[in-house]
């Protein structure tokens, strides 16, 4: 009898208590994000909020508009970073390139003529500095690219519109320079 009474004291304590706790941060969440579940659950909708917004780890959370406009200038500067290292691991690997061979095959033209198509083809050694130096750029690429991604699934909109503003500035400041590559195509007759 008294172990019945011992068990029916510890859920009467124990309840409320975890019905307080769930009632206290669903307040928390609906004051500063709109529904959006801080540690109890993750956003599916776009919402404009600033408070309680954990940011990659479990120690960044945001809780003030001055931690927002820091955050989404980080994040600004994380996307024009991406933006960057794929331009660059372009560049770079223009530069590095060696065993250059070119190879002509004659096509017939539709008027009579005969194409000659020239195809460029490049390539670099596996035990290059270059192609080390591209495998650790490709590897801060790939980290940074999954970064953006879960920045951009927290569904807050000042961290997504942060995500696509410095994409695009990253590729209007880094593309215009990118070379656009042609077939050589000679005519003989």
């Amino acid at each position: 009898m008294d172990h019945h009474n011992h068990a029916h004291d510890h859920a009467h304590h124990t309840t409320p208590t975890s019905t307080t706790a769930g009632h206290d941060h669903g307040v928390g969440d609906q004051g500063g994000q709109g529904g959006h579940g801080g540690h109890g659950g993750m956003a599916m909708t776009f919402y404009f909020g600033y408070e309680h917004v954990e940011l990659l780890f479990s120690g960044m959370v945001i809780n003030s508009p001055g931690e927002m406009v820091g955050a989404c200038i980080g994040v600004f500067l994380l996307a024009i970073l991406y933006e960057g290292l794929k331009i660059g691991r372009e560049t770079l690997l223009r530069r590095s390139q060696v065993n250059v061979r070119y190879n002509s095959m004659p096509l017939p033209g539709s008027d009579g003529t005969v194409l000659m198509e020239t195809h460029k083809t490049v390539g670099q050694r596996m035990l290059s500095p270059g192609h080390f130096l591209q495998t650790l750029l490709h590897v801060i690429q790939v980290v940074v690219s999954y970064f953006l991604m879960l920045v951009f699934m927290t569904y807050n909109a000042y961290l997504c519109i942060a995500v696509a503003a410095g994409a695009g500035m990253g590729y209007f400041l880094f593309s215009w320079k990118k070379a656009v590559v042609v077939d050589i195509t000679e005519h003989c007759h």
